[in-house]
């Protein structure tokens, strides 16, 4: 059968926006967060911008990682979902639906718990990683200082708000990430500048802002998970549920996903670690275009989840000649949708560099370079995530994922990088793309991987041997 990009679909479309806006709202509000971070801490000083947004690459590794674990269970959540409203054994599969996200809590705990660890005991030698600016390293242990207890909150609330995304439960996350944007901003600028009779803390006090916002969104999320949600239906109780009959299925499907995600991760910060150790100004540049690289692509992140959802429940139903049809239809909203992201920064690019009135004309160069390189780059960037963290994931093939995304990263965009910035000290636009030039191999893999069909997978409900079929 032959397959359209584009196509009327109209109430595919409905499908696809109905669970993607509220979650590309919800990352705009978490963006927009981190803006606001980064404005009044960069109005302290170029040193405390940098040092702040060095520290958030590390922390940005742990919430990679949990977005693994709730990306990973949320394949799982999804089918079973499906399963359940399709009465495809409805209990086994409610059950199995509990079992994962039992899993998914207990793991994003233990991973906590490391990262927790690490940034009590080593806080210098973690920033020592990215750059060798003294007044930097130390500004950075400040801020991570007051980073340890987040690392519980941001974990749960995060991997639980997947889950509950994956059963179509999205306007509650959005309004509590509302209320979190609110109380941020209250707290960093109660404690950054020293207003209502509190210590003016400056970048201990951007930390301890996002901790409070980060203890009123995990109270509210968890909340609800543990007490009204009606469609996973999980329990305070059921922590202490046995899994052991789903942990093979869920280390096939999810533990791929984690590793896939862990090691995109560590080469994103990677390219931190490159761009640390090309100067604080470069640093400072990339600070800059991170918030704006991030507003670009909210809607390809909602598109990407919604892409999963669907894709699983459609699965879960049993329907895989319309799931093949979909991941077609999926792939040309990625080419548009990173269309008008491109030109999305090409406009606004300027304005949004005006606005750190703080940095030099240097750093102010870089940036715009830096901006043109992601302009285009989020072209491939927008479709190959839509696919891969969308489609193909939702479909079950994260093994196959967890391989590309290794040999993609490491072989090709790391090496290039370290060539363009160190040995042929190439300009700011070239050291990105080269950094980013696996996102251009992924869209075509992808497109090759979708035509195929091995994407789809089979899954069982872990409760017996027996596969569930998908056609």
């Amino acid at each position: 059968m032959n397959y359209r990009l584009f196509d009327k679909e109209p109430l595919f479309y409905k499908n696809v926006f109905t669970l993607a806006l509220p979650i590309a709202l919800q990352s705009l509000i978490t963006i927009g967060v981190n803006m606001l971070d980064t404005i009044m801490v960069g109005s302290l000083s170029e040193e405390a911008l940098s040092a702040t947004s060095l520290a958030n690459s590390f922390i940005s590794i742990y919430q990679i990682f949990c977005m693994g674990l709730g990306m990973g269970a949320s394949v799982l959540v999804s089918r079973y979902y499906g399963m359940k409203k399709s009465n495809d054994e409805p209990e086994k599969a409610s059950h199995a639906l509990k079992q994962t996200v039992c899993l998914m809590l207990r793991l994003t705990v233990l991973l906590a718990s490391l990262f927790a660890i690490a940034t009590a005991l080593i806080p210098q030698t973690i920033m020592r990683m990215y750059t060798e600016e003294e007044e930097i390293i130390a500004l950075g242990t400040t801020y991570f200082k007051w980073s340890v207890a987040a690392y519980f909150f941001l974990g749960l609330s995060l991997t639980s708000t997947i889950a509950l995304r994956s059963v179509r439960q999205v306007k509650l996350p959005l309004l509590v990430s509302i209320g979190a944007f609110f109380v941020n901003l209250a707290a960093n600028y109660t404690f950054i500048f020293g207003k209502f009779g509190a210590p003016r803390m400056e970048i201990a006090g951007a930390a301890l802002g996002t901790l409070i916002a980060r203890i009123f969104e995990a109270s509210c999320i968890l909340g609800y998970l543990l007490l009204k949600d009606r469609e996973i239906c999980f329990k305070i109780r059921d922590i202490l549920m046995k899994t052991r009959s789903l942990v093979g299925e869920y280390i096939k499907i999810c533990i791929p996903v984690l590793f896939s995600d862990g090691i995109l991760a560590i080469g994103n910060n990677t390219v931190a670690v490159i761009i640390g150790h090309l100067g604080k100004t470069m640093v400072a540049a990339n600070a800059i275009t991170t918030v704006t690289q991030q507003l670009s692509t909210v809607v390809v992140q909602g598109v990407s989840q919604a892409g999963a959802i669907v894709t699983g429940q459609t699965l879960g139903s049993g329907d895989k000649e319309r799931t093949m049809k979909q991941g077609y239809l999926f792939f040309g909203l990625g080419l548009g949708l990173g269309i008008i992201s491109a030109l999305f920064i090409a406009l606004t690019k300027n304005p949004i560099i005006a606005s750190y009135s703080e940095v030099g004309p240097e750093t102010r160069k870089i940036a715009s370079q830096l901006m043109l390189a992601i302009s285009f780059i989020i072209i491939f960037q927008a479709t190959n995530s839509i696919m891969t963290k969308g489609v193909l994931r939702g479909g079950g093939d994260t093994k196959m994922l967890m391989i590309t995304d290794n040999i993609f990263l490491w072989v090709i965009s790391i090496p290039l990088g370290l060539l363009a910035g160190f040995v042929f000290k190439l300009p700011a636009f070239w050291i990105y793309v080269c950094l980013k030039s696996d996102q251009i191999i992924k869209t075509l893999w992808s497109y090759l991987r979708l035509r195929s069909g091995k994407w789809i997978k089979k899954i069982s409900t872990g409760r017996t041997q027996e596969k569930i079929s998908t056609t």
